[in-house]
């Protein structure tokens, strides 16, 4: 991903000393060092498991992607300075904490990723051979509706390992055009996957995990199949605007990534790398989406990929796509912006969002960075075991806490346990129809004299609903509408109606679910629930936790942080994922509608 654009001032000069030849071996391996280092490398490689789930219900089916994110394996790019991924647990589930709270060390080269053109192109003022306006089209300004399409699986399985250690075997135009005469001519709205199963093959643990890309730059194997420049070039002319590739990197070794980066991004495209699953798919027909946290000035970004495949749906959100019906509903994630909440109580806040800069581009006059984050920054999902402990495990709650949970059993039954972490979360519960209820009218109704407090949405709320828009159907996911964050929603120093005064009782709190609401929805067959307030259990922690009690030993998830949410159109549909880290208790994502 992170791929320094400076290739492309002095790259050419020294071409010569870097090229793979009869030099020798250590030439080599310090020619491929020094374009990492230099960026021209830029790719955040890819890290996941392969043999990615398929979730669905009848003809439709959820096929996920995505590499599994955990240290063990090779989920980041393994030169110097790039950064190790790490998964912090700040708080368990005891007696200074009801929840289970992760936090984040992670770059946007980690895992299954996407590349956005300011990977490659530089920004305008800078009036650089390779400037231009793309060069502003960072992850949080690419346009929704260019992150899904119809999946055109272009099978190159004939190159794998085609080629010299450390050398890459180039995917070419006539590779396009093979598949063109066997299916048809590529379109826009197409995503054209690049599928090789080289991720299938080698995405392992260490050390096997050296394969995918470590061996591979100490010329120890193959490289990775990728399409040459002359390849993105024919894919412009057909307006494909959207790629992917199961390689750890869209970029072929040794001196060919800047230049295919570059030939692809400053046509707009954007791509997946570290695909993996692909051969789950036919070869053209499946919807096709890669979903990324929102990182403000993000030329790279890590994701989640998946596909939908059979029945009528791939086709409506294809046809979306294809004609730029989407809505981002993600807020911007941005050290500015009050993302994580401050906690009641000093020292207890969670992790603020921050970015960590490692490499800087010349060229594009831009830091490549990572963030340390709390899981829950953001746009983001709850999973069952955020509130819930492991099963076998009987925390040891405060004295306070104990009492809310017997109150809560005498009513709802056992609290529960869940081991259900945020990669074992089924990709068709946080994706659906858009089920969007309004509960603005909840706003102002509690009584200052018992802040803090929330507005308390309820089930005669949702039958009331119902009754007006139909009843609520298994599969939809419930949206509430509050428009919170889309009012307080604010940078520093004007963030404190977001969730500081709300919190310590300066003002209302957001309306929030209670846990018999919660309960009702899943009769209804609901799976997700989601808002567009900062979190769905609101402001008063007895009630916030047994609403996030009722959630998880309801088998539901939540969606948290939304914005945007009362521009949806009616029949929208629903897509979210989370990041797939490993035994993480939370999970950043990004959440859209197509319509």
């Amino acid at each position: 991903m992170p791929r320094n654009s400076s290739y492309s001032r002095f790259a050419l000069a020294n071409l010569e000393s870097r090229r793979w030849s009869r030099r020798g071996r250590v030439r080599s391996i310090m020619g491929v060092m020094w374009l990492l280092c230099s960026g021209f490398l830029w790719q955040s490689v890819v890290a996941a498991e392969t043999g990615a789930a398929e979730t669905g219900v009848g003809t439709t089916r959820f096929v996920d992607h995505s590499l599994v994110i955990a240290p063990e394996y090779p989920c980041t790019w393994p030169s110097y300075p790039f950064p190790r991924f790490q998964l912090t647990r700040q708080r368990a589930i005891g007696p200074d904490s009801a929840y289970n709270v992760d936090v984040l060390l992670i770059d946007g080269n980690t895992g299954t990723q996407l590349d956005v053109p300011p990977h490659s192109v530089a920004r305008p003022d800078l009036n650089r051979e390779k400037s231009g306006p793309l060069g502003l089209a960072y992850t949080d300004t690419i346009e929704p509706w260019q992150f899904g399409g119809e999946a055109c699986v272009v099978d190159v399985r004939d190159l794998l390992d085609k080629a010299p250690k450390g050398v890459s075997p180039l995917v070419r135009p006539e590779h396009v055009q093979r598949f063109e005469k066997q299916h048809r001519e590529l379109q826009f709205g197409d995503v054209v996957l690049f599928r090789s199963d080289y991720s299938d093959q080698y995405y392992r643990p260490f050390p096997e995990g050296r394969r995918f890309i470590a061996d591979v730059l100490d010329r120890k194997a193959p490289g990775y199949p990728d399409p040459d420049p002359n390849c993105m070039e024919f894919l412009a002319t057909r307006k494909v605007m959207t790629l992917g590739t199961d390689s750890a990197s869209m970029g072929p070794l040794p001196e060919l990534a800047e230049p295919t980066h570059y030939a692809g991004l400053r046509h707009g495209m954007i791509w997946t790398e570290g695909a993996t699953n692909l051969g789950s798919l036919p070869p053209t027909g499946a919807f096709y989406c890669m979903l990324s946290p929102k990182h403000e000035g993000g030329p790279y970004a890590e994701g989640r990929a998946f596909s939908i495949v059979g029945g009528e749906l791939p086709a409506r959100l294809i046809a979306s796509c294809r004609n730029k019906r989407a809505l981002d509903l993600s807020p911007t994630l941005s050290p500015k912006y009050p993302l994580t909440s401050p906690g009641l109580g000093t020292g207890n806040h969670r992790q603020t969002y921050v970015k960590v800069d490692f490499l800087y581009s010349d060229y594009l006059d831009m830091w490549h960075h990572g963030h340390l984050m709390d899981a829950m920054a953001g746009a983001h999902l709850v999973p069952p075991s955020y509130a819930l402990p492991p099963p076998g495990v009987n925390p040891a709650y405060d004295p306070e806490v104990r009492g809310w949970l017997a109150e809560y059993e005498a009513k709802y039954g056992a609290r529960g346990t869940s081991s259900m972490t945020t990669e074992q979360v089924p990709l068709d519960w946080t994706c659906g129809e858009a089920r969007v209820i309004d509960v603005r009218s909840l706003v102002g109704t509690t009584n200052a004299r018992q802040w803090p407090a929330s507005p308390e949405i309820t089930v005669q709320h949702l039958q009331a609903y119902e009754g007006t828009h139909g009843a609520l159907t298994p599969g939809d996911v419930v949206i509430f509408h509050t428009g919170h964050n889309d009012k307080y929603l604010r940078p520093q120093p004007a963030d404190a109606a977001l969730w500081r005064q709300p919190l310590q009782g300066e003002s209302e709190g957001w309306p929030a679910p209670g846990p018999d609401a919660i309960v009702y929805l899943k009769k209804r067959g609901i799976r997700c629930v989601a808002t567009d307030a900062p979190d769905i259990g609101g402001v008063e922690p007895r009630r916030a936790l047994m609403t996030y009690w009722a959630l998880g030993s309801q088998e539901m998830v939540g969606v948290e942080f939304l914005v945007n949410v009362g521009k949806a159109p009616k029949n929208a549909y629903f897509l979210f994922a989370a990041l797939k880290v490993r035994d993480c208790h939370g999970g950043p994502g990004r959440a859209i509608v197509l319509h």
